[in-house]
């Protein structure tokens, strides 16, 4: 399986960069995972719903080409649906099992994803109902997709 996790934006912090690596790296036994960064849009604090919407158009445009057409698509958003760490190890297995070989994670900017990523997704995917800042949440989808694998393969992992 080939999974590309397209993201909004770099990862500033090097605490962030070398915990992202290392999921990475770990992950190279289990599938083909890549990072792909779209530049994020310049968004001050006070922005009218018209144009907070148009960074997400935008940022979204990027993304989207950024994709393989053929991606199966998972947008990860608060609202989205809400699986356990073998839920997730499930889906992907089950996937995989039909015949699914390429996967594209999407992670929004500090706005969140345009209606035109979200309407596209194959699912929607929700961490929780908490706000995370979408550099944290490159390691945490990381680190999920090492536990998922683990799990798929039946191997022992940290609870």
């Amino acid at each position: 399986m080939h999974i590309t996790i397209a993201t909004v934006g770099k990862l500033k912090e090097r605490y962030w960069d070398e915990a992202a690596k290392e999921y990475l790296k770990r992950l190279t036994r289990y599938a083909e995972v890549n990072v792909i960064e779209v530049a994020e849009e310049q968004a001050p604090e006070t922005l009218s719903p018209a144009e907070r919407e148009a960074v997400k158009t935008r940022e979204g445009e990027r993304l989207l080409k950024a994709l393989r057409p053929d991606a199966h698509l998972i947008a990860l958003v608060i609202e989205g649906k809400q699986l356990t760490s073998e839920g997730l190890s499930a889906h992907l297995a089950d996937l995989s099992l039909h015949g699914t070989t390429e996967v594209a994670i999407i992670i929004g900017g500090s706005l969140g994803l345009s209606p035109a990523i979200i309407s596209r997704a194959h699912l929607q995917l929700s961490f929780g109902k908490l706000t995370y800042p979408h550099q944290l949440m490159r390691v945490i989808l990381l680190e999920q997709l090492y536990r998922a694998f683990k799990i798929m393969r039946g191997e022992p992992y940290h609870k």
